[in-house]
């Protein structure tokens, strides 16, 4: 079956004033295309410095405002937390395009209320029948404000060596926020017969310890040695980074998930989207300009 024609008009844009949708909207301004911020608070999209008057919608609030924010809809990049699919599938125009945000935490052993949501909004999408794809990336980090490797960097000036359950063994896989926005662009460029998931990740999958080793290297921190630890005693001692002051603070929830892979295979996504993911060492330069 031939695909439907990409759809023209202007993106909008969903959650516009987040990372992930801000930097969104600077690429499509950056390529001359028109994009419609929608946000719940105009005041966090002014402290963006992109132009434009966004359309004010609050995606838990009452139905008519989303509706009459996205009335003409053709494409939606939603970049709010997954969970809000439903309440967008209801809201835009029937023939109109969605291209999400997910997350790989869909594929954790420990359920969540964040993986929860992921699910239930793939399953709103595919149960849906609507045109577009759900983009499920693993770790983001390089964005403005992220918390991720910053705050591993942060936690690592402090310690004098590196505490990991199981020796911190298991694979992960991070993907640059560049290479986040690139899906979104890739997604929203090309024609989707229906619905789709896909999960885009970075170019290199290593250990949870040398991941952490080239946190260490490349923001000028001296090597430390890793200490495995029983995970059952690091969620006790995570207790402490809440009260520390100055300490980054770490979940019980994010200790046991750095007992599991998070490694994929980005075959898809590059077949699909069209180009591939730069490589950790490269993304973690950019992010401590080294």
């Amino acid at each position: 079956m031939t695909p439907p024609p990409v759809p023209g008009g202007p993106t909008h844009v969903i959650g516009a004033s987040g990372r992930s949708g801000a930097a969104l909207c600077r690429a499509l301004l950056d390529r001359g295309t028109p994009f419609i911020p929608v946000v719940r608070d105009a005041a966090r999209w002014r402290a963006t410095g992109l132009p434009g008057t966004p359309a004010i919608a609050d995606l838990a609030g009452p139905a008519d405002m989303l509706r009459r924010a996205l009335a003409g809809a053709t494409r939606v990049a939603g970049t709010a937390h997954a969970r809000h699919v439903p309440a967008l599938l209801a809201a835009m125009p029937a023939e109109a395009t969605l291209v999400c945000l997910g997350s790989t935490r869909k594929f954790t052993r420990w359920p969540d209320a964040h993986g929860d949501g992921v699910l239930a909004g793939e399953a709103a999408l595919m149960d849906s029948g609507r045109n577009g794809v759900i983009l499920h990336p693993t770790m983001i980090y390089g964005a403005q404000g992220e918390n991720n490797v910053r705050r591993l960097a942060a936690l690592l000036r402090r310690l004098p060596v590196v505490p990991l359950p199981g020796g911190g063994r298991a694979l992960v896989q991070p993907i640059h926020q560049d290479d986040v926005t690139r899906g979104l662009l890739a997604a929203l460029d090309r024609p989707w017969d229906g619905p789709h998931a896909l999960v885009i990740a970075g170019g290199t999958a290593l250990s949870y310890r040398d991941f952490a080793a080239m946190v260490a290297r490349l923001s000028g921190l001296r090597p430390r040695p890793v200490v495995p630890v029983p995970a059952v005693a690091m969620m006790a001692a995570a207790w402490v980074t809440r009260v520390l002051p100055g300490v980054p603070s770490v979940g019980t929830a994010e200790i046991r998930r750095l007992l599991e892979d998070k490694a994929f295979d980005i075959a898809p996504m590059e077949r699909e989207l069209g180009f591939a993911p730069i490589g950790l060492e490269e993304g973690l330069t950019r992010l401590f300009g080294r």
